[in-house]
């Protein structure tokens, strides 16, 4: 494994000769940290979740899920996966380790799964037992059934007993809008049986539904001190969000965006703020291609501290998103151009940040001090 020790301000020798691999972009993380490739190479990497105190389990979009050790890069393949719709965007995606599982650590997946009509975007639970997942379980499958073979979202969050995920439009956008229909929305179940509370019965929505109106949302964390959970959406050209989400509330897609056709005309009627619609916290034009999420809150790096890390897959980068009462206010990038496509952010216990590059020879990436 290579490490690359960096020193910034140490010597202009050292700075010229480490800013031709790790372009620094900020004055806010103008310390020491170091760098580290963890493991093997990976194919387009998509979701990272900590198994253990040493160990992470990171997904191939192909279809595989790795258990890596982060002290010896050692990976070690689960057998007894899913089968998954392996096309353009689809196939494995995100994971989440329950940490709060009393006796076993529930791991959850989402990924696209074949149905008759084309795939659908799916949530399987299961345990992991001598490198084998055990005890499986569908929890949920999306009824927006599609041929398509993008905007799938899938993003996990986890608050209490309930297991919330992100369902893209999967490029049909005003399903976005249809109350029947799981396209466009975040869904809340019970993260051991799968059951929905309805009370969005208000505006007659499916009970699962949680909030309507997304494109396709990539990122997703919960916030520590609100408890509250954010997401990160696509945009087309420009748009990109990040919403705080809240029961039964619609935030507009494609009835109202920031974003334009890629062709460059308007959409719709080019509205970007209406009554009855929930208005993004944060939004970039043009577009990042945000992708996970997190918020930091631990030691090791504390200029970072009570902010939101977003990664980009347009321009490989790591931004920083600054808040302040709760809300963004400024966003820096922290690193460009040195890891490809950052897909997911993950945090170790110790503080270290986790990423993972999604690239043909994509991998897991270690930032500590």
């Amino acid at each position: 494994m290579k490490i690359i020790n960096i020193t910034l301000f140490s010597s202009l020798i050292i700075f010229l000769l480490t800013a031709t691999f790790f372009t620094f972009c900020t004055p806010l993380f103008a310390q020491d940290y170091k760098v580290k490739k963890v493991g093997k190479t990976l194919s387009h990497p998509w979701g990272i979740s900590v198994f253990d105190n040493n160990e992470v389990l990171v997904t191939e979009r192909r279809g595989n899920l790795f258990k890596v050790n982060i002290k010896t890069g050692l990976s070690i393949k689960i057998r007894n996966l899913p089968e998954v719709f392996n096309n353009r965007q689809g196939g494995l995606l995100d994971v989440l380790v329950d940490k709060k599982s009393i006796s076993e650590r529930n791991v959850y997946i989402c990924y696209s799964s074949k149905v008759i009509g084309g795939s659908s975007t799916s949530l399987l639970v299961g345990t992991i037992k001598n490198n084998e997942l055990t005890n499986k379980k569908v929890l949920f499958r999306a009824n927006n059934v599609s041929a398509s073979s993008v905007h799938f979202g899938c993003r996990l969050a986890i608050v209490d007993n309930e297991i919330f995920m992100s369902i893209g439009d999967r490029g049909n956008r005003y399903e976005a809008q249809n109350i029947k229909s799981h396209a466009g929305s975040i869904i809340r179940i019970n993260k051991i049986n799968g059951s929905a509370k309805n009370l969005n019965n208000i505006n007659s929505w499916l009970p699962e539904l949680f909030t309507k109106g997304h494109r396709n949302p990539q990122g997703m964390a919960v916030n520590t001190e609100t408890n509250e959970i954010w997401i990160n959406e696509h945009g087309p050209k420009g748009g990109d969000e990040i919403n705080i989400i809240k029961i039964g509330k619609n935030y507009g897609w494609p009835i109202v965006t920031f974003g334009k056709e890629y062709s460059g005309g308007k959409i719709g009627k080019g509205i970007t703020s209406l009554k009855g619609f929930e208005d993004p916290i944060w939004y970039w034009v043009p577009s990042i291609a945000p992708s996970g999420m997190t918020f930091y809150n631990k030691n090791m790096f504390p200029e970072l501290k009570g902010h939101l890390l977003v990664s980009s897959l347009k321009f490989k980068s790591l931004y920083l998103v600054e808040l302040k009462n709760n809300k963004p206010f400024r966003e820096t990038i922290l690193f460009k151009n040195n890891f490809g496509r950052i897909r997911d952010i993950e945090l170790l216990n110790d503080g270290s940040i986790l990423l993972i590059s999604d690239e043909v020879n994509g991998g897991l990436y270690r930032i500590y001090r």
